[in-house]
């Protein structure tokens, strides 16, 4: 009888933990991208002016913005059109020549499904064509920023669906948009109390750095993808550190709040925001073993509170973070509508994103 339980939690949670936007809809298993990008071994037997060229898979960023602080603008720019991908997706590479690259390296795939990613103006951080395809998009200055915040994205996000067309406010750009648009709007009565610390600028990165989800299934209940994009997402903020940039905020839809979970004690993570999370592998706050303040909220209508909190034999994303007893801080989101809505110009849980983001929240 026991046996016969835990195979009906098991399957309660196969089809009822979903980690993204798409609603209801059958998965599939995907192979997560992992490991050093397309182009490494040509990479990895080229040098400059003599010099071997940091290995992408273990120079650590602050090793590569060193390699490149000591080359001059000749020796980088033909390190971006001989490797634009490996030189796009290598953190701690300078900025601009991460821009450069990733646009070269868009170009060069001629697919016309990626075409918009190069188009003038988009700042491109990230590009990896491999599988469904990933990216991370700026929006703002990031060289200047005096706050950075990072989307990271639940399920049915890639780098061909991450600037889809879709409900406004919604998928990564959509997110990463109106959060910045936020931040640059005085802040309504209702939302976090904040203090007197001035805003100053922010720069919004929508990061669908690792390979999520499809739809409902085993990949969304369990946590290997998860397990797979915490590495690259830790990664990836260290790279920001290794440019200067200042520690970031992580706000953490769905799926991709338990990346952010198992992330959470390798970043230098200011804040750590789970929306309409099913749980970030940890029983309380104190477990995710960051320095960082987390904040969690869900909306009123938002399906994920019908995701069962438990954790069987690797299926489950464990404790809710909006309960009282997991410790997080609060955010107001009474008024945000289904699982997408987190981000709806005018909802008291946008309003709280953008006073986090700027550092005003208390």
């Amino acid at each position: 009888m026991r046996r016969f339980g835990r195979t009906l939690v098991t399957a309660a949670l196969a089809v009822t933990v979903v980690g993204g936007t798409a609603g209801w809809a059958s998965g599939e298993s995907q192979s997560a991208v992992t490991g050093p990008p397309p182009g490494t071994a040509a990479w990895r037997a080229d040098t400059a002016y003599g010099r071997a060229l940091p290995d992408p898979a273990t120079a650590t960023p602050h090793e590569v913005a060193r390699f490149f602080a000591g080359l001059d603008d000749a020796a980088r720019s033909a390190l971006v059109r001989n490797h634009p991908l490996v030189v796009g997706n290598l953190d701690g590479a300078p900025v601009p020549l991460r821009y450069e690259a990733n646009r070269l390296a868009v170009v060069a795939t001629g697919e016309a499904r990626y075409a918009s990613l190069s188009a003038p103006g988009r700042r491109i951080l990230a590009f990896d064509p491999r599988g469904r395809g990933q990216v991370a998009e700026v929006f703002g200055d990031l060289e200047h920023a005096a706050h950075v915040s990072v989307i990271v994205p639940g399920s049915d996000n890639d780098a061909t669906s991450h600037d889809a067309r879709r409900a406004p406010h919604t998928g990564p750009a959509g997110m990463a948009r109106a959060l910045r648009t936020a931040t640059e709007t005085p802040a309504a009565g209702g939302s976090v109390a904040t203090g007197s610390v001035a805003g100053g600028s922010v720069a919004v990165i929508a990061w669908t750095g690792y390979t999520t989800p499809v739809g409902v299934g085993l990949d969304a209940a369990d946590g290997r993808l998860a397990a797979a994009g915490a590495p690259r997402l830790a990664r990836f903020t260290a790279g920001l550190d290794a440019v200067g940039a200042p520690d970031p905020v992580l706000f953490c839809h769905s799926y991709g709040s338990v990346v952010c979970g198992l992330a959470a004690r390798h970043t230098d993570a200011a804040d750590i925001v789970a929306l309409g999370s099913p749980g970030m592998r940890a029983d309380t706050a104190d477990d995710l073993r960051t320095k960082a303040r987390v904040w969690a909220g869900r909306g009123p209508s938002d399906w994920i509170a019908d995701v069962p909190n438990v954790s069987f034999a690797g299926i489950g994303h464990g404790a809710d973070p909006t309960s009282a007893a997991f410790g997080a801080r609060r955010v107001p989101a009474a008024d945000v509508r289904g699982h997408a809505g987190y981000f709806t110009p005018g909802t008291q849980s946008l309003a709280a994103f953008a006073a986090i983001a700027k550092g005003e929240a208390r």
